[in-house]
């Protein structure tokens, strides 16, 4: 990515999770969720990771990126890895060496999703399936390893650092918190409490787990119930997810819950994150405190391999074979 894309190194990377189908913020928590996520991109230096399709989450992300006040601030690398088979008008994107139109409106009746055109860059994973999503996870997490082994201080040894931030999402995002914490070292993860379904049954565990790593009996049946209606699951299935909720409470140490009131200083909880896992401090602002909520000096106006025009875009596609 850095060889044929050109693209700078990332001083972090903010891997979003949520749910992939279309769901509401409430419009406060939508303006706190760009301003935030915009805020601590532009001030670290992040590369941002999501699904890269034109619902759910990555929307959002979207949403974020298309409302930055100026043009001219430093340009946010968004990534978007989705599974290759689910991709709406793949035809379009197949070549090498090409510059292609794509068209961004999706048919209404099909299960199949077009890519979000705030996204500056895309990684297709292809398994061969159509229709099913998952087989990008592997593709992700193994792309977030190899950039937390690249090194941005060759003198102090720090590599890339990874956060993961869950807003809303379903079972898999609270999967996906458990991979997090159990990695060696441990993934950060940022939970916005407020968005809905699995952020906010993380959210709420979190407070009610104690320093033990248990919930009071009652708290746990309504913890229970919580998953059976947010997710549609059988007892079973919601004894399973909640089995593996407690694993993540186990590692509680590397999940911080933020709200509303405190989401436009994600960047410097980031910082903290970041500084204080396991490496030396490391400002990502700039160098001081104050840089941290410091907006970057302007650069040259942004590049982007994506060019509007009406209702397509146009994407320079290096590389990429069927």
């Amino acid at each position: 990515m850095v060889k044929e894309w050109q693209m700078e190194l990332p001083k972090l990377v903010i891997s979003v999770h949520g749910g992939i189908q279309n769901f509401q913020l409430p419009s406060k928590i939508k303006q706190v969720f760009s301003k935030g996520l915009v805020k601590a991109a532009e001030t670290t230096g992040a590369w941002i990771i999501t699904e890269g399709i034109n619902s759910g989450v990555s929307r959002h992300v979207g949403d974020a990126l298309k409302g930055r006040t100026s043009p001219y601030l430093r340009k946010i690398c968004a990534v978007g890895i989705p599974p290759w088979g689910i991709i709406e008008n793949q035809r379009d994107l197949i070549g090498k060496d090409v510059v292609c139109l794509y068209q961004t409106l999706g048919n209404p009746l099909s299960k199949l999703s077009t890519l979000n055109s705030m996204h500056s860059h895309f990684l297709m994973a292809d398994d061969g399936t159509v229709g099913k999503y998952g087989n990008e996870m592997m593709l992700r997490r193994n792309l977030e390893k190899y950039l937390s082994l690249q090194k941005i201080h060759a003198r102090m040894g720090q590599g890339v650092p990874i956060v993961g931030l869950v807003v809303e999402g379903g079972p898999n995002v609270i999967l996906m918190v458990w991979e997090y914490v159990r990695t060696s070292p441990p993934v950060p993860v940022v939970v916005y409490d407020g968005t809905g379904r699995a952020a906010d049954i993380l959210a709420f565990t979190h407070k009610h787990t104690g320093d033990t790593g248990e919930l009071r009996p009652q708290v746990k049946e309504e913890v229970l119930v919580m998953i059976q209606n947010m997710f549609s699951l059988g007892q079973k299935q919601s004894s399973h997810l909640f089995h593996i909720l407690m694993e993540c409470m186990e590692h509680r140490e590397s999940v911080s819950v933020i709200s509303t009131l405190t989401f436009l200083y994600l960047n410097l909880l980031l910082h903290f994150l970041v500084s204080h896992n396991n490496h030396p401090p490391v400002f990502l602002g700039g160098g001081s405190p104050d840089a941290w909520s410091r907006p970057p000096r302007p650069r040259h106006p942004p590049g982007n391999t994506f060019y509007l025009f009406l209702s397509c875009w146009s994407l320079s596609l290096q590389g990429l074979k069927k």
